[in-house]
């Protein structure tokens, strides 16, 4: 083969790749800006604080309808969990509370890294997301989390098979190919995370 027509090859099959990259790249940024997720930390990593955060969270799942029912897009949910926020304080410390312990919780709407986390059936992938933090105590413990916008925060008991169901509901097809389909698209997200971070360096 002619180096000519080794060189041609070589650029055409960069030119692949560097598209596909691009897809992925997209479809990721695409999940990062399409979903709001809920993020509990508790205090600690003892058993006891972490049951506390797990019940705090069983707590604000209960009471979703009347925090967030009727907001239909991204934008509403977060001006809502904004103007909320003294009413997710009272029903965290009213569990707190019952359960006889002082920590203090604060909670607000951010824009944080989050590694890779598997719900349910579906990988999200890690990326930079926002969320509704809301920190027990110290918030030094382990966390758990959701999506609740789609709304994907599911109680423990719900089958597996709604939880798919709803986010047919408002992911495109690629979306859920990548939350699906995880491990199919691990070399091509490190791809993207490598080019992100050389970029920021300009």
């Amino acid at each position: 083969m002619k180096k000519t027509d080794i060189i041609m090859l070589l650029g055409m099959t960069g030119a692949i790749a560097f598209t596909n990259i691009f897809g992925v790249g997209r479809t990721l940024y695409s999940l990062e800006r399409d979903v709001l997720r809920l993020h509990i930390l508790a205090n600690s990593d003892t058993d006891e604080d972490q049951q506390l955060k797990l019940a705090v969270r069983d707590k604000l799942l209960e009471n979703s309808e009347e925090l967030f029912g009727g907001c239909d897009t991204l934008d509403e949910m977060k001006c809502r969990a904004r103007e909320k926020q003294s009413e997710i304080n009272d029903i965290a410390l009213s569990v707190i509370h019952d359960k006889g312990y002082d920590y203090d919780v604060k909670n607000s709407v951010v824009n944080m890294e989050f590694d890779d986390r598997t719900y349910g059936d579906m990988t999200m992938p890690a990326g930079t997301y926002d969320a509704l933090r809301v920190e027990i105590g110290s918030g030094k413990g382990h966390n758990w989390w959701c999506v609740m916008y789609p709304p994907l925060c599911l109680p423990a008991a719900e089958e597996v098979e709604a939880h798919k169901e709803k986010a047919d509901d408002y992911f495109t097809d690629q979306q859920i190919d990548m939350l699906e389909n995880h491990d199919d698209y691990k070399v091509r997200l490190w791809c993207v995370d490598f080019f992100k971070k050389i970029f920021s360096l300009f």
